[in-house]
């Protein structure tokens, strides 16, 4: 491989005396040896063109892999010379260090955005139109598959709202934004972000209510406890005395208010204990399809309605506990309806990417708002003999699996309760 300097020199010269004897043979009007240095001197100057265009080709290579993100090129000098051999080792070392350097933004932002998928803040970058250029996952679950940010929380943005109230499907999510402006290559982007705090909301109401029955049960406990014990005196000591009728009259009538009051109050602390040893779930995954199933078979009267799902659609879950929240729900959804001519109570689920969405309807007799903003609290009932603690039961169970339930009632024309559960986790 010769240099680029010699190719170069050489060509020029040959042109250069190819271009004086063709002069010179003009001149002499030798026409055989005009038109044979002509030619020569067109060859040498393709010549030389291909030479400058085995250099521009080896540029050219560089750049296109450059522009399709291609950086493992390596340049290679089509001449021996020195120079070109050095410029081609620089340019390979500049491709390498690019190369290098790509490589560690890349494990960074995989690293980052890895890390804001883990947190349950949603966090969106957009434009000032409210355009999403990314989202981390607990955002995209409340957008879904839109790319642009709800109006209720660019509402919320612009007037400077401390809380955004925004219907997620068939649940109602209140969310607290704040955006940060930044500028990235002279344009204006907004970091927003949305805390859920509903979710933290009933965190907190439930540990309050677990910790105000864990000291009511305590202190009825050791109340009843010598109530009992006196109630058994009284009725050994009414014994012996068998012969005073009067004494025994009186002492039978006290021991039976003793006795109904204290059983009475057995029957509340025992309502109270259940609220607060729900065991934690054991999880296990099972067809959505089979559980809908063996519900069915539970209610076989023609007003329950199953919508079977498809026979792949699968549920981590504890089965055990998620039957006692449906049993639940179909038992108060058919007393609902006691008065209605044609009761229908239908069970459906949908499925998103990431969650799984349970609804149980009727056309029962349905419920006041003050009633439902109130269903879900201890031992709150609008039955004479209800004891209250139904569907909180079945709130605990559903927030232990790290999902919601919500009602949607209007008096007279029934009730809908939605259930929203994680998707089992296929990684």
């Amino acid at each position: 491989m010769k240099t680029y300097i010699y190719c170069l020199a050489t060509h020029i010269a040959g042109i250069l005396l190819l271009t004086a004897g063709g002069i010179f043979s003009y001149l002499h009007h030798l026409v055989f040896c005009t038109a044979a240095a002509t030619l020569l001197i067109v060859g040498l100057s393709f010549s030389l063109y291909r030479i400058q265009m085995r250099q521009i080709e080896m540029m050219r290579r560089i750049v296109e892999c450059m522009k399709r993100g291609d950086l493992t090129l390596t340049a290679h000098s089509p001449f021996r010379d020195r120079v070109m051999q050095e410029l081609a080792t620089d340019l390979s070392a500049v491709l390498a260090d690019l190369r290098h350097k790509l490589l560690d933004e890349e494990i960074k932002l995989q690293y980052y955005e890895n890390l804001l998928d883990k947190v349950d803040t949603a966090v969106i970058v957009i434009d000032k139109q409210g355009h999403a250029e990314w989202m981390n996952k607990a955002a995209r679950q409340l957008t879904g598959e839109s790319n642009q940010l709800p109006d209720e929380i660019m509402t919320a943005l612009r007037e400077r709202h401390q809380v955004a109230r925004l219907v997620c499907g068939q649940t109602t999510l209140d969310l607290v934004p704040t955006a940060t402006l930044i500028h990235l290559q002279r344009r204006e982007r907004w970091i927003v972000s949305l805390k859920n705090i509903h979710s933290a909301l009933e965190h907190t109401e439930m540990e309050a209510w677990q910790k105000l029955i864990r000291v009511l049960t305590h202190e009825i406990m050791n109340s009843i406890t010598p109530i009992i014990s006196l109630a058994e005196t009284l009725s050994e000591r009414s014994k012996d005395h068998p012969n005073d009728e009067r004494m025994q009259t009186h002492v039978q009538q006290g021991l039976q208010v003793i006795y109904r009051r204290s059983k009475g109050l057995l029957e509340f602390v025992e309502n109270y204990r259940k609220l607060t040893r729900i065991a934690p779930p054991e999880k296990t995954t099972f067809l959505v399809r089979q559980f809908f199933a063996d519900l069915q078979r539970l209610h076989a009267d023609p007003s329950f309605r199953f919508s079977l799902p498809d026979e792949q659609l699968a549920l981590y879950a504890d089965r055990t506990q998620l039957e006692q929240v449906f049993i639940n729900l179909l038992k108060n959804a058919k007393e609902a309806c006691t008065g209605t001519e044609r009761p229908c109570i239908e069970t459906t689920v949908s499925a998103s990417a990431e969650m799984m969405t349970f609804t149980v309807t009727d056309n029962g007799e349905g419920m006041l708002p003050e009633v439902t903003e109130r269903i879900f609290v201890p031992f709150f009932t609008t039955k004479p003999n209800g004891s209250g603690i139904g569907l909180s039961l079945c709130k605990q169970i559903i927030s232990l699996h790290g999902g919601q339930i919500a009602v949607q009632s209007e008096p007279g024309k029934g009730s809908r309760f939605i259930i929203t559960l994680p998707k089992p986790n296929r990684n």
